[in-house]
C-alpha cells in the first residue's frame, strides 16, 4: 500500500493511494474521526491491516489533490549515517571503531517538515546541500525491539532529503556537537509512505536493495543503490528503542546513499556539480518508492543574527588527488 497525506483544498488528511493513483480518504474507509496525515492513522490500533481487509469503493484521482508531507510534525527524526561512502566522505577520512560497532543518530528538528513539490526556503548559506536518504516510519509505540521482530515495527518506508547548509555545519561542528542551523531550516520527506510487504521482495538482510538517482535542473548529478548499509534496518531499530522509546510516527533516516550529496559527486569530479541556489529544482527518485521534488526558493530578508555568518569557508570537497 502507499499511504499518503493530501490536501484536496479542505485541508490535509490521510489517504491511501491504489495502483490506478486513485487516493481514497483513510478516515472514511476505517470510519473513524478526521485523520489530518499519516501520523494520526498509525496511532489508530490495526489501521493498517483494517484497510487491507476493506472496499475501497470509488476514489479520487491523485492529479486533483495536492500531496503533503505524510507525516506534517512527526514525533522525532533520528537521522543516522549508516552508509560507509558518506560516512568516510567518499573514503577521505578514516572511522572511529564506535560508527562499526553502533547504529549512530543525531535527532534532527521537526518544525521546518516540506512535502513533494513544496519550495523550501534558501537559508543563509554560500553550501547549500542535498542529501538523499530513505526513512523508515515507525508503526507503533516500542521500546526494546529485539533485532528478530524490528521489521514488524516499521510502518514502512518514504523519502528524506536532508538539506544541509555544509559552510554552518561544519562551523557549529567544530565544537564537538551535532548539526544544529546547519540542518533545522527544513526536512523534505514523502511522496507517500510505502508499507512494508510491499517492499519486502526487495529487503536483502534486512537492508533494501533499490536504485536511486538525483536530478537537479532535469540533469542527472548522481546514481547509486541503497542495499550497501553497513547497519540494517533492524539493527538500527534495536538500537534506537534500546532503553528509550520509539513513537508511531517516528521517522528513523538511513543516512544518505552513497555518493548522493553534492559533497560527494564533487570529490568524484561529476561534470557540472555545484552547490544549490534559489530557482534549482531537485528531485530524489528511489525506485521502488517513489519520487520527492522540490523548488529552492529565496532567502529571508531579515539580518543575521550576531556571529551567525562563519568567519571562513571550509575547504571545498575535491577528488583525493587534485
Amino acid at each position: 500500500m502507499r499511504l499518503a497525506t493530501y490536501d484536496d483544498g479542505t485541508g490535509p488528511r490521510a489517504g491511501l493511494i491504489t495502483s490506478d493513483d486513485h487516493v481514497h480518504d483513510a478516515a472514511a474507509l476505517l470510519g473513524t474521526g478526521p485523520l489530518h496525515d499519516v501520523g494520526a492513522l498509525l496511532e489508530h490500533p490495526n489501521a493498517l491491516e483494517r484497510l487491507r481487509d476493506t472496499d475501497l469503493g470509488a476514489g479520487r484521482p491523485l492529479a486533483e489533490v495536492r500531496l503533503r508531507a505524510p507525516l506534517l510534525r512527526p514525533p522525532s527524526i533520528r537521522d543516522h549515517i549508516a552508509f560507509e561512502g558518506h560516512a568516510s566522505r567518499t573514503g577521505t577520512r578514516d572511522l572511529p571503531d564506535v560508527w562499526h560497532r553502533r547504529s549512530l543518530y543525531y535527532y534532527s528538528g521537526v518544525g521546518r517538515i516540506h512535502g513533494p513539490e513544496d519550495i523550501v526556503p534558501m537559508p543563509l548559506t554560500e553550501r547549500l546541500d542535498y542529501e538523499l536518504e530513505i526513512a523508515a516510519v515507525i508503526a507503533r509505540d516500542s521500546s526494546d525491539v529485539a533485532y528478530a521482530e524490528a521489521m514488524d515495527v516499521i510502518a514502512g518506508f518514504t523519502l528524506f532529503n536532508d538539506w544541509s547548509a555544509r559552510d554552518l555545519q561544519a562551523d557549529e561542528m567544530a565544537y564537538g556537537l551535532g548539526p544544529s542551523k546547519g540542518k533545522d531550516f527544513g526536512s523534505s520527506f514523502g511522496p507517500w509512505v510505502v508499507t512494508t510487504d510491499e517492499l519486502a521482495p526487495h529487503l536483502v538482510d534486512g537492508r533494501l536493495d533499490l536504485d536511486v538517482t538525483v536530478r537537479v535542473n532535469g540533469q542527472t548529478w548522481a546514481t547509486s543503490n541503497s542495499r550497501a548499509m553497513a547497519h540494517s534496518w533492524p539493527a538500527m531499530v534495536e538500537h534506537a528503542s534500546y532503553d528509550g522509546r520509539l513513537l508511531a510516527g517516528d521517522l528513523l533516516g538511513s543516512g544518505t546513499v552513497d555518493g548522493c550529496s553534492i559533497g560527494e559527486a564533487l570529490r568524484v569530479g561529476t561534470p557540472g556539480v555545484r552547490y544549490l541556489r534559489p530557482g534549482d529544482h531537485v528531485e530524489l527518485a528511489v525506485a521502488g518508492i517513489g519520487v520527492l521534488a522540490n523548488t529552492i526558493g529565496e532567502p529571508s530578508k531579515r539580518p543575521a543574527p550576531a556571529g551567525f555568518r562563519p568567519p571562513a569557508l571550509p575547504p571545498m570537497p575535491a577528488p583525493p588527488d587534485s
